[in-house]
């Protein structure tokens, strides 16, 4: 045996060894697209850092929650990162499933962090998730069948103006719907959709006594509305669509209008996904005529370590990498600035190069900045949160209900049906949860 051969073995016992002692970091996320593409980037971050490997758990929405809420309470461990929500943040933080990210870095600038992000994420001063992206929800919409229709879109429009521009430019014969909506079962699918319009309504999910508000008549119009505007301007299988299917659907071309995420425009606005990227244009998410809410919808997801986590440290490292203003420039050196995270960094609207690149950047700070979820609703109300309450036991009575609505678009249940079992259901819940006395 040569030395060379010795030397080239040593060294790959060596190099087997580092990969042998290199710390792995289990992370479960959406399948979102601005997910799969830090997915795509890590190893820019594993380059970085030699000592730390990354496996990736991808789940569609609804399957994601379920399997991260079911682990992380149990203290399963299966996790060292989660993808979650600012409904969920709070509500674990205090149960102690979360850790305090409390090492990110002295080079992180959390006082960069919008100050409404940054306080739903928080809990006794302490940040608990790092926000990836932030987001309210918008008009996005074609131009070009607005033109064509002889529509204008006022700054404000109200939901009146935006059925009848839905049926204007609905277009069966070259297969374009009107308006494309939420209508896949879950609290944060459809119901996200729905509770947001229902605020923008005089809507509200509880009264101060914490009684359920469906057999109201702000809930019966909201629904009617929703489920007339799906019958008359919809795609075929609304009921079983949600953000990533409408997606699709618009930037194929076949939406006329969809309203939902304002973290959607960098894809709908992208030329190498979008047929109509150069048509889209954005506007306020609707009121009703002479009401004073614009839904109240203000998301984000977030990526936080679970306390049965034994990667605590590596896992803040992974995190500090992925919600940082460094991350944000390599996104932009890869996809240009256009497609970076929105929302979660005040420098990041404050950055010219953003601005001029992304034409949704305005309206969505404004969005964001509209939506007070400590005041959600017209009428008072005993809970916090936009398009969801933020209370634990929504998870559940959130999806039941999506699940009764979503069967009234799919022409399977009435308006009248569905908000009476939402209205029994609810009362039963909430009395048994010890909210009603």
């Amino acid at each position: 045996m040569t030395l060379k051969t010795v030397l080239l073995g040593a060294c790959s016992a060596l190099a087997f060894a580092g990969m042998a002692s290199a710390e792995t970091l289990t992370i479960a996320t959406v399948n979102n697209g601005d997910m799969v593409r830090m997915q795509s980037l890590t190893s820019e971050f594993t380059k970085a850092n030699p000592d730390i490997q990354v496996e990736w758990v991808t789940l569609e929405e609804n399957v994601l929650r379920e399997r991260v809420t079911t682990d992380i309470a149990a203290g399963g461990g299966q996790y060292d990162i989660v993808t979650i929500g600012n409904y969920e943040v709070p509500i674990w933080a205090k149960q102690k499933w979360l850790l305090p990210l409390e090492g990110l870095g002295d080079k992180y600038d959390m006082d960069d962090l919008l100050p409404a992000i940054r306080g739903g994420l928080s809990m006794d001063g302490k940040l608990y998730a790092a926000p990836f992206y932030g987001e309210s929800a918008m008009i996005m919409y074609r131009k070009d069948l607005f033109e064509k229709a002889g529509l204008t879109m006022p700054e404000k429009p109200t939901w009146e103006f935006i059925a009848d521009a839905a049926r204007k430019t609905t277009d069966r014969k070259a297969d374009i719907s009107g308006m494309c909506l939420r209508g896949k079962a879950g609290w944060g699918e459809n119901m996200a959709f729905v509770s947001a319009l229902n605020n923008s309504f005089g809507g509200r999910w509880f009264d101060e006594q914490w009684k359920p508000q469906f057999d109201q008549p702000e809930w019966k119009a909201a629904l009617q509305f929703y489920a007339d505007l799906m019958k008359d301007a919809g795609p075929s299988g609304a009921s079983s669509n949600g953000f990533n299917e409408n997606l699709t659907l618009f930037q194929q071309g076949k939406c006329g209008m969809w309203i939902d995420a304002t973290v959607a425009a960098s894809f709908v606005s992208n030329p190498k996904d979008s047929k109509v990227a150069d048509q889209v244009g954005y506007a306020m998410f609707p009121n009703k005529e002479g009401i004073d809410n614009h839904g109240k919808w203000l998301w984000s997801w977030n990526l936080a370590v679970p306390a049965s986590s034994k990667k605590a440290e590596s896992a803040q490292k992974f995190i500090s990498w992925a919600t940082s203003k460094e991350y944000t420039a390599l996104v932009a050196s890869k996809e240009g600035w256009a497609n970076v995270p929105p929302g979660t960094r005040t420098s990041l609207y404050k950055n010219e190069e953003y601005t001029k690149a992304a034409p949704f950047a305005a309206p969505t700070l404004a969005a964001m900045d509209a939506a007070d979820i400590t005041k959600p609703t017209v009428k008072p109300v005993p809970y916090t949160g936009g398009q969801f309450v933020a209370i634990p036991e929504f998870q559940a009575l959130g999806t039941t209900v999506g699940q009764l609505f979503s069967a009234v678009i799919a022409g399977q249940s009435t308006v009248d049906d569905a908000l009476a079992a939402a209205q029994a259901t609810a009362t039963r819940d909430m009395t048994r949860a010890g909210y009603i006395k």
